[in-house]
């Protein structure tokens, strides 16, 4: 039955939300999207890439270097020095140690420069030293 005399009175029960677990399924839902979201790190320069029909798209995140059409070369952002080149493959390798290289090299860079980046790459112990291409219009 309704208790008329107790809610005119104002003695009724108060009703009262708990946010505690509120609070946590947000934080749960925030630490699982950070978890879940893969961070891809880019070369750091825009160059033009050459076509390839043989090109593949990886699925597994990489660490990239990039080489310039002027023979610049950079790794995550910043222009290094071809003898930096092995150290900071090394320590990216330390930190995944399953990822592979991927050399971004322009279609105009230096074949030299583009032969030197690879080798500093597998001297580092990189096993999967790859050069990225963009895929033709009719290859798939």
């Amino acid at each position: 039955m309704i208790n008329v005399r107790g809610s005119l009175r104002g003695g009724g029960d108060k009703v009262d939300i708990n946010m505690g677990p509120l609070v946590d399924m947000v934080f749960l839902l925030l630490i699982f999207f950070v978890v879940t979201t893969s961070f891809v790190k880019e070369a750091g320069i825009d160059v033009s890439r050459s076509t390839a029909a043989t090109a593949e798209v990886k699925e597994r995140g990489s660490i990239m270097v990039g080489v310039t059409a002027q023979g610049e070369i950079y790794f995550e952002g910043k222009q290094v020095d071809m003898r930096s080149v092995r150290g900071l493959v090394e320590r990216a390798l330390a930190e995944d140690p399953e990822g592979g290289v991927v050399v971004v090299a322009d279609k105009a860079s230096e074949t030299g420069a583009v032969v030197g980046v690879m080798d500093q790459c597998r001297l580092a112990g990189a096993g999967n030293v790859s050069l990225a291409a963009k895929q033709e219009a009719g290859g798939e």
